[in-house]
């Protein structure tokens, strides 16, 4: 399945797809080389947005969820790579931990996790959930609306160890992105494997972080490929101490969004491209689709409204909003039934395992689609999907698309590696 591509069946996005295509023995062997260098994050979801003349990456999950979207098909290939990714961190690995986000009723969530269990539990582990709520101290058995079960279940510190009563995990698989702190019931485990590692959570992680890693990434691989990076790179500033409902560090923030859509315009008009420019003003920490708003103009900073303004004051799990990034926006002109649609890349350890498209049907095509009403449409990765096909025509194969996606989500991939890298605690200097 091919979306319907607006604009894209004849624009640059055409030719950087050729440009891939032509390039993959080459492109294969640069991230064979990278991931001898640097670790893959364990795993992995990138949003992807295809403007017809740009292809980015516009948000990199260290913890995703939505594992549940991945259809069947797609299962397998999840298997094989969280059986490389736990031959890599613990061979004799016989017992796997989840911690998952304590909003335990949401169906959709704890479907998910179910689906994280099912790929452990066919890479060979035992599977149980422990959770970080206070709420839960005893097992607590929740039915989904499908029948299936979850049990979910306290979790017991000892000295150096976390576990669960008569359950003593190798490794502890956060599902959990710590928005809100990280609690010292996970710190100083040295006798057991975090994944992802602390630093990765929200509380440690910075959205400009991964956006300064990623163009640095972008810059390389353009270069491979002879290619202007600014075709699969977003452009971004930060600002920190805002407060938008207060109207603390507004300046700060006009300053960087007038930069910021000038830099755009000057892009715009090199490509000759008749679009409108916008920017993407979000929390530079976790927003679960929360604190995020689209300006087109840098007079719409003067004229937000009460209830924009108490939006942007918010992040996940009511987390203050104190630090923003100013993305620039990429259009989506990819569709199904006539709904904006963006695709949405699964990674476990450095391998593509799947994906979906995320579907709003009330959203623009500059606005953020991960909002309530979204669905989602698996993308057809199963079978010959995975792999491209070389002679067909640009903008024609479903594959050939899905590689190209593929190539993006692996490159914002790298780049959490550099971002962990870098912000490692415990990384050895040498002088």
């Amino acid at each position: 399945m091919v979306p319907h591509l607006i604009t894209a069946l004849n624009g640059p996005i055409n030719e950087l797809e050729q440009r891939i295509l032509d390039f993959t023995p080459a492109i294969e062997r640069w991230f064979r080389l990278e991931w001898m260098e640097h670790t893959p994050p364990f795993y992995s979801s990138v949003d992807v947005r295809n403007a017809g003349f740009k292809l980015a990456p516009v948000d990199t999950n260290l913890y995703p969820a939505g594992w549940n979207n991945l259809t069947p098909e797609m299962l397998p290939l999840a298997v094989q790579a969280a059986m490389a990714a736990i031959e890599k961190i613990c061979p004799e690995a016989r017992n796997l931990l989840v911690v998952p986000e304590n909003h335990t009723r949401n169906s959709f969530y704890l479907a998910n996790v179910l689906q994280l269990k099912r790929i452990f539990h066919q890479a060979g582990l035992n599977v149980r959930f422990g959770s970080l709520d206070p709420e839960i101290k005893a097992p607590t058995t929740l039915t989904l609306p499908t029948g299936e079960q979850i049990t979910l279940e306290p979790l017991i510190r000892t000295d150096r160890r976390l576990g669960l009563k008569n359950f003593d995990p190798c490794t502890i698989l956060l599902n959990n992105d710590l928005s809100t702190g990280i609690p010292g019931m996970l710190e100083d485990l040295n006798e057991q494997f975090l994944l992802p590692p602390l630093h990765a959570s929200w509380s440690v992680r910075r959205k400009s972080r991964h956006a300064q890693a990623y163009e640095e990434v972008s810059k390389r691989f353009g270069k491979l490929l002879g290619v202007d990076p600014w075709l699969i790179n977003p452009m971004f500033a930060k600002c920190g101490e805002v407060n938008i409902a207060e109207g603390v560090g507004m300046d700060c923030l006009t300053s960087n969004v007038d930069a910021l859509l000038t830099k755009i315009r000057r892009k715009y008009k090199e490509y000759g491209i008749n679009e409108k420019p916008f920017v993407i003003v979000k929390a530079d920490n976790g927003t679960d689709g929360k604190g995020i708003m689209t300006v087109r103009d840098v007079k719409d900073l003067d004229a937000l409204s009460p209830q924009t303004k108490n939006k942007m004051s918010i992040t996940k799990d009511g987390q203050p909003l104190s630090e923003v990034i100013i993305q620039e926006g990429v259009q989506t002109h990819e569709r199904i039934n006539d709904a904006v649609a963006e695709p949405v890349v699964y990674m476990m350890d450095r391998y593509v395992v799947g994906g979906f498209y995320r579907v709003h049907a009330d959203r623009g095509i500059d606005e953020n689609l991960n909002a309530p009403g979204s669905s989602f449409v698996p993308l057809a990765f199963a079978d010959s999907g995975r792999l491209p096909q070389p002679g067909e025509k640009p903008g024609s194969s479903g594959p050939n698309r899905f590689y190209m996606y593929g190539v993006i989500g692996r490159l914002a991939m790298l780049a959490a590696s550099y971002e962990l890298e870098a912000t490692d605690p415990d990384a050895e200097v040498y002088d």
